[in-house]
């Protein structure tokens, strides 16, 4: 298989990292953007340190991206903050904080990339969700309504963007042992675990084999879905 050229954000830790990790295991070339640092070191890895939630620094990424490798196959949009919290205290600015990276850093991003993704012939967009959407989780109001945004610019994306070629989808992870849930409780994550229909926690494996199939170019004619972990529907 040709090596393709994928941009991964929040690619310092996680998920994220993990993506990274797996592709370049393919012997793809990876571009990663975290607002910290990366600890991955390889020759055909370019990382840049950015906020995705700054167009700014949406500019300078792409600007970037589009002199060194000239091009983008694939764009996941991993980078993603959550902050448990009932509804009625949630405090206004951690919702603004919460909007601004999780929907508004996937819009930024998703827009900067057309014209580099265009030039593929496999082009490729995932975005990541959660399974608190369809689970519509207390305590999680502020996150979950993100990542529903995240969903619905991912089914309408499909639409505008098929006729170049781009497929948009998107994955809802559920729990997996990564640092976004480990604030969260022992007990909380075995009650949502219970409400799945495999009652148990996912691994990041899971989600790489997830993209792996709508990378797969036999999954041309898979656009606007939302695939849920867990066996949650």
């Amino acid at each position: 298989m040709k090596a393709r050229k994928i941009m991964v954000t929040g690619a310092s830790q996680g998920i994220g990292k993990a993506l990274v990790e797996h592709f370049l295991a393919l012997g793809d070339t990876v571009i990663g953007v975290s607002r910290s640092k990366s600890d991955i070191a390889a020759e055909n890895y370019h990382h840049y340190s950015a906020d995705v939630a700054l167009e700014a620094d949406a500019k300078r990424v792409f600007a970037n991206v589009k002199k060194q490798v000239g091009a983008l196959d694939v764009l996941i949009n991993n980078a993603g903050i959550a902050r448990m919290n009932a509804f009625a205290l949630t405090p206004v600015d951690n919702v603004q904080e919460i909007m601004n990276t999780n929907f508004m850093g996937t819009f930024i991003f998703c827009q900067k990339a057309i014209n580099l993704l265009r030039k593929s012939p496999n082009a490729r967009i995932i975005n990541l969700s959660t399974v608190a959407v369809p689970l519509n989780l207390a305590g999680e109001a502020a996150y979950a309504a993100s990542k529903s945004a995240v969903e619905t610019l991912t089914r309408i994306m499909a639409k505008e963007l098929g006729s170049f070629g781009i497929t948009c989808n998107a994955i809802g992870p559920s729990p997996i042992a990564t640092q976004l849930i480990s604030g969260v409780g022992e007990e909380k994550i075995n009650k949502l675990i219970q409400q799945q229909a495999i009652k148990k926690m996912a691994k990041v494996e899971d989600v790489t084999n997830l993209v792996d199939f709508y990378l797969n170019p036999n999954s041309h004619m898979v656009s606007g879905q939302v695939i849920y972990l867990g066996g949650i529907s």
